[in-house]
């Protein structure tokens, strides 16, 4: 079979890509004298345990676990979940009503060069860059196509799963039978997936 060159050279550069953001984002997640926060979500279907990158993306961590110490995610949904793309959260509760949020922050994408690879957690927005408050969503695989880029605002990455058992949760979410509610909410899972508790492990 003929391969071509151009296909082979933009495969190759995609694994590298992912090879190395692996590396720099497991130093990332390392301890030392200033340790990555850690946060379990506790949801009705498993935990899921994150480790977020503070010292790239330092005001998505900071609005996140705002948000996390608040109680403000408890009894939200999984609104829309899309397998084979990301699961998303943050803003509705069971009534699909949407949660109160503070203002929106600063899009820390072009600043973080952090990539959209699976099991890394980025902030949700509008068409507006600048536009995230509350909802987040976790990677179900590589999506590339969502980093910043030059002339594309792109989607910050703030952390990763940090173990194989709070992926497969993820992977579950991800393959859960889905209900279209219409509008926003055209691929919810059929039946409400909640998170409980948001618990910072490592608070100092």
């Amino acid at each position: 079979m003929k391969v071509n060159a151009k296909n082979l050279l933009g495969v190759l550069a995609a694994v590298y890509l992912v090879t190395t953001t692996a590396a720099v984002q497991s130093q990332e997640c390392n301890g030392g004298e200033d340790p990555s926060p850690v946060v379990t979500i506790e949801t009705t279907e498993g935990d899921i345990t994150l480790c977020l990158f503070h010292h790239k993306a330092p005001i998505t961590v900071a609005n996140f676990l705002k948000y996390a110490e608040s109680g403000h995610y408890e009894g939200s949904i999984f609104h829309r979940v899309i397998n084979g793309f990301m699961i998303q959260t943050g803003g509705f509760d069971q009534r699909y009503e949407p949660l109160p949020s503070e203002s929106p922050i600063e899009n820390e994408a072009k600043k973080s060069k952090l990539h959209n690879v699976r099991g890394t957690i980025a902030m949700a927005r509008t068409d507006d860059p600048d536009s995230a408050t509350d909802q987040f969503f976790i990677n179900h695989r590589n999506n590339l196509r969502l980093d910043w880029a030059p002339g594309k605002a792109g989607y910050a990455v703030f952390g990763k799963v940090q173990d194989k058992l709070s992926m497969s949760t993820v992977d579950y979410i991800a393959t859960v039978p889905i209900k279209n509610r219409g509008g926003a909410f055209s691929d919810s899972p059929s039946m409400p997936i909640v998170i409980n508790k948001v618990t910072w492990t490592n608070k100092p």
